[in-house]
């Protein structure tokens, strides 16, 4: 480990050791750092919160962005003045903190974090103009009014496992129009149009596999120029 990303490491668990997020009460908290706002590629640290101290859990790993790297999505921080917004379409994932609300499956699992079998006809909307943007629905029983959406399950393993994202009120009629939409952590064996992920599966089981429901997990996504103020930040983490 170099001497920058040694010294990164302390502050981050200075941080982390002292912070207690008063607006959210979380105790998983998965941090994700880009060396720039264009990587798209980073690293993921996992800490869990015990006796009010916050340890570090595992090994760090590398992880996928979107092939264009990174922009400001919606989620529990405050944006800054900045031409990095993500937009519908930008192959940026989303920089910031974000709620984990639900993972999708192909199969049963035995995890305790709330999850969804995924079949075939299950689609992610990503069209701004519909009323289920940034929406998941059984496509059987909504009244299409979508021209482009994403599959929950297909052929590849991809969204074997698919932890949703809360960016932009993720499955809420509050999605704002064109903010970027159906941002899930999932397999991936190159950088992706706007998601997280890993290479590996058994990387990604071991992730949902540690999830708890009860501890509230939480994702903080930036370049490393932006995770000091986002860890710090009091008014980071708004109230459930």
């Amino acid at each position: 480990m170099d001497k920058e990303n040694k010294k990164l490491r302390l502050v981050i668990l200075g941080l982390l050791t002292t912070l207690i997020f008063a607006k959210i009460d979380t105790k998983q908290l998965i941090l994700i750092t880009a060396n720039s706002w264009s990587s798209n590629k980073a690293k993921l640290e996992r800490y869990e919160k015990v006796d009010d101290k916050w340890l570090k859990i595992g090994k760090t790993k590398e992880v996928f962005l979107g092939k264009r790297g990174l922009a400001w999505g919606v989620g529990e921080h405050t944006t800054p003045k900045s031409s990095l917004i993500k937009v519908e379409g930008d192959k940026k994932s989303p920089a910031g903190v974000f709620k984990l609300p639900m993972l999708y499956s192909y199969n049963k699992l035995d995890i305790s974090f709330p999850y969804i079998i995924s079949k075939e006809y299950y689609h992610c909307v990503d069209d701004s103009n519909s009323r289920y943007y940034n929406m998941v629905v059984d496509s059987k029983k909504v009244k299409r009014d979508y021209k482009s959406f994403e599959r929950m399950k297909f052929r590849k393993n991809y969204y074997k496992y698919a932890l949703a994202i809360n960016h932009n009120y993720f499955n809420s009629k509050k999605a704002i129009k064109n903010r970027g939409s159906c941002i899930f952590f999932h397999i991936s064996n190159a950088p992706t149009v706007g998601c997280t992920a890993f290479k590996k599966e058994k990387d990604m089981k071991e992730l949902v596999t540690w999830l708890k429901r009860d501890k509230n997990p939480i994702l903080i996504q930036a370049p490393k120029s932006e995770i000091k103020r986002l860890l710090k930040e009091s008014g980071v983490l708004q109230p459930k």
